[in-house]
Protein backbone atom coordinates (compact mmCIF):
# COMPACT_ATOMS: atom_id res chain seq x y z
CA UNK A 1 0.00 0.00 0.00
CA UNK A 2 1.21 3.59 -0.86
CA UNK A 3 1.53 5.76 2.33
CA UNK A 4 -0.81 8.79 1.95
CA UNK A 5 0.75 12.05 -0.18
CA UNK A 6 0.43 15.09 1.76
CA UNK A 7 0.87 18.90 0.21
CA UNK A 8 4.51 20.39 0.21
CA UNK A 9 5.02 23.70 -1.67
CA UNK A 10 1.63 22.97 -3.53
CA UNK A 11 2.34 19.30 -4.49
CA UNK A 12 1.50 16.14 -3.04
CA UNK A 13 4.76 14.05 -2.32
CA UNK A 14 4.61 10.56 0.28
CA UNK A 15 5.58 11.89 3.72
CA UNK A 16 5.25 14.96 4.36
CA UNK A 17 2.63 17.36 6.30
CA UNK A 18 1.27 20.31 4.68
CA UNK A 19 3.05 23.40 5.56
CA UNK A 20 0.75 26.16 6.73
CA UNK A 21 0.39 28.33 9.96
CA UNK A 22 -3.09 28.40 9.59
CA UNK A 23 -3.77 24.49 9.68
CA UNK A 24 -2.19 21.36 9.07
CA UNK A 25 -4.20 18.49 7.25
CA UNK A 26 -3.37 15.22 5.92
CA UNK A 27 -5.42 14.35 2.77
CA UNK A 28 -6.70 11.38 2.32
CA UNK A 29 -5.44 9.54 -0.67
CA UNK A 30 -7.29 6.53 -0.58
CA UNK A 31 -10.72 8.63 -1.53
CA UNK A 32 -12.34 7.24 -4.34
CA UNK A 33 -11.11 8.42 -8.13
CA UNK A 34 -13.32 9.06 -11.00
CA UNK A 35 -11.57 10.55 -14.10
CA UNK A 36 -9.06 12.41 -11.68
CA UNK A 37 -12.39 13.78 -9.42
CA UNK A 38 -12.14 13.92 -5.99
CA UNK A 39 -14.86 14.27 -3.03
CA UNK A 40 -16.00 17.02 -1.13
CA UNK A 41 -14.06 17.31 1.66
CA UNK A 42 -10.53 16.06 0.31
CA UNK A 43 -11.56 19.10 -2.20
CA UNK A 44 -12.35 21.24 0.76
CA UNK A 45 -8.73 20.10 2.46
CA UNK A 46 -6.72 20.69 -0.44
CA UNK A 47 -8.45 24.30 -1.36
CA UNK A 48 -7.25 25.18 2.93
CA UNK A 49 -3.83 24.44 2.31
CA UNK A 50 -3.50 26.32 -0.79
CA UNK A 51 -1.53 30.07 -0.04
CA UNK A 52 -3.73 31.59 -3.05
CA UNK A 53 -6.89 31.37 -4.96
CA UNK A 54 -8.54 33.04 -7.95
CA UNK A 55 -12.04 35.12 -7.41
CA UNK A 56 -14.01 34.94 -9.88
CA UNK A 57 -16.99 37.64 -10.44
CA UNK A 58 -20.15 38.23 -12.64
CA UNK A 59 -21.32 41.90 -12.54
CA UNK A 60 -24.93 43.50 -13.13
CA UNK A 61 -23.81 43.43 -17.18
CA UNK A 62 -22.73 40.01 -16.76
CA UNK A 63 -18.94 40.83 -17.58
CA UNK A 64 -16.25 38.55 -15.78
CA UNK A 65 -14.21 39.89 -13.38
CA UNK A 66 -10.97 37.48 -12.00
CA UNK A 67 -8.66 37.97 -9.12
CA UNK A 68 -5.78 36.17 -7.11
CA UNK A 69 -6.57 36.22 -3.26
CA UNK A 70 -5.11 35.23 -0.40
CA UNK A 71 -7.87 33.63 1.71
CA UNK A 72 -8.83 31.48 4.73
CA UNK A 73 -11.20 28.89 5.03
CA UNK A 74 -13.58 28.32 7.61
CA UNK A 75 -16.12 25.69 8.97
CA UNK A 76 -19.24 27.30 10.57
CA UNK A 77 -22.09 25.78 12.07
CA UNK A 78 -24.32 26.52 8.46
CA UNK A 79 -21.74 25.37 6.50
CA UNK A 80 -17.45 26.30 5.24
CA UNK A 81 -16.67 30.04 5.04
CA UNK A 82 -14.36 31.49 2.72
CA UNK A 83 -12.81 34.83 3.71
CA UNK A 84 -10.58 37.37 2.26
CA UNK A 85 -9.79 40.92 2.63
CA UNK A 86 -9.18 44.06 0.67
CA UNK A 87 -5.76 44.72 2.42
CA UNK A 88 -3.18 47.38 2.10
CA UNK A 89 -1.31 46.29 -0.91
CA UNK A 90 -1.43 49.27 -3.70
CA UNK A 91 -4.90 49.32 -5.70
CA UNK A 92 -5.81 52.13 -8.34
CA UNK A 93 -9.08 52.62 -6.56
CA UNK A 94 -10.81 51.36 -3.15
CA UNK A 95 -14.05 51.32 -5.67
CA UNK A 96 -13.01 47.74 -6.34
CA UNK A 97 -14.61 45.53 -9.10
CA UNK A 98 -14.56 42.56 -7.30
CA UNK A 99 -16.76 44.42 -4.72
CA UNK A 100 -19.72 46.14 -6.86
CA UNK A 101 -19.67 42.64 -8.85
CA UNK A 102 -20.38 40.77 -5.60
CA UNK A 103 -23.26 43.44 -4.70
CA UNK A 104 -25.04 43.39 -7.85
CA UNK A 105 -24.49 39.61 -7.87
CA UNK A 106 -23.37 37.56 -4.78
CA UNK A 107 -22.50 34.46 -6.80
CA UNK A 108 -19.06 33.91 -7.20
CA UNK A 109 -16.29 31.39 -7.48
CA UNK A 110 -12.59 30.57 -6.05
CA UNK A 111 -9.87 28.38 -7.40
CA UNK A 112 -7.34 27.18 -6.25
CA UNK A 113 -4.65 24.90 -8.15
CA UNK A 114 -1.48 23.52 -8.50
CA UNK A 115 0.84 23.32 -11.32
CA UNK A 116 4.35 21.79 -12.31
CA UNK A 117 6.15 20.16 -15.03
CA UNK A 118 5.42 16.80 -13.63
CA UNK A 119 2.05 16.43 -14.70
CA UNK A 120 1.09 13.22 -12.15
CA UNK A 121 1.37 16.30 -9.37
CA UNK A 122 -1.60 18.61 -11.27
CA UNK A 123 -5.17 19.52 -9.31
CA UNK A 124 -7.02 22.33 -8.68
CA UNK A 125 -10.49 22.82 -6.71
CA UNK A 126 -13.07 25.19 -7.17
CA UNK A 127 -15.24 26.26 -4.61
CA UNK A 128 -18.90 28.03 -5.49
CA UNK A 129 -20.67 30.21 -3.43
CA UNK A 130 -22.52 32.89 -2.59
CA UNK A 131 -20.20 36.13 -1.23
CA UNK A 132 -21.03 39.14 1.09
CA UNK A 133 -19.00 42.42 1.37
CA UNK A 134 -18.81 42.78 4.85
CA UNK A 135 -17.19 46.58 6.22
CA UNK A 136 -17.48 46.34 10.02
CA UNK A 137 -18.91 43.87 13.04
CA UNK A 138 -18.09 40.52 14.09
CA UNK A 139 -18.12 38.50 10.43
CA UNK A 140 -15.49 41.37 9.76
CA UNK A 141 -13.46 40.85 13.02
CA UNK A 142 -13.78 36.66 12.78
CA UNK A 143 -12.75 36.78 9.34
CA UNK A 144 -9.58 38.87 9.98
CA UNK A 145 -8.80 36.60 13.02
CA UNK A 146 -9.17 33.37 10.68
CA UNK A 147 -6.42 36.03 7.54
CA UNK A 148 -4.05 36.38 10.59
CA UNK A 149 -3.52 32.78 11.17
CA UNK A 150 -2.81 31.81 8.29
CA UNK A 151 -0.87 34.57 7.07
CA UNK A 152 1.89 36.45 8.85
CA UNK A 153 1.87 39.34 6.59
CA UNK A 154 -1.51 40.03 8.11
CA UNK A 155 -0.59 39.36 11.74
CA UNK A 156 1.74 42.32 10.99
CA UNK A 157 -0.76 44.83 9.60
CA UNK A 158 -4.78 44.23 9.69
CA UNK A 159 -6.80 44.62 6.61
CA UNK A 160 -8.18 47.88 7.02
CA UNK A 161 -10.67 47.62 3.82
CA UNK A 162 -14.32 45.34 4.16
CA UNK A 163 -13.89 41.65 3.90
CA UNK A 164 -15.79 39.48 1.80
CA UNK A 165 -17.34 36.22 3.24
CA UNK A 166 -18.21 33.54 0.96
CA UNK A 167 -20.64 30.74 1.76
CA UNK A 168 -19.69 28.06 0.23
CA UNK A 169 -22.19 26.17 -1.83
CA UNK A 170 -20.14 23.17 -3.53
CA UNK A 171 -16.73 22.18 -3.59
CA UNK A 172 -15.15 20.41 -6.61
CA UNK A 173 -11.81 19.55 -7.77
CA UNK A 174 -9.62 17.23 -9.96
CA UNK A 175 -5.97 15.85 -9.48
CA UNK A 176 -4.42 13.32 -12.23
CA UNK A 177 -5.32 9.86 -11.17
CA UNK A 178 -2.97 8.25 -13.86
Amino acid sequence: MVPPPRLRDGAFVPGVAIPNAYVTVTVPWSVPQHAGGMDAETARLMFAGARVARLATVGARGKPGLVPVTFAVEGAAEGDRIVTAVDHKPKRTGDLRRLRDIRDNPEVALLADHYEDDWTRLWWVRADGRAAVVADGPDRAAALDALARKYEQYRERRPAGPVIVVRVTRWSGWRYAG
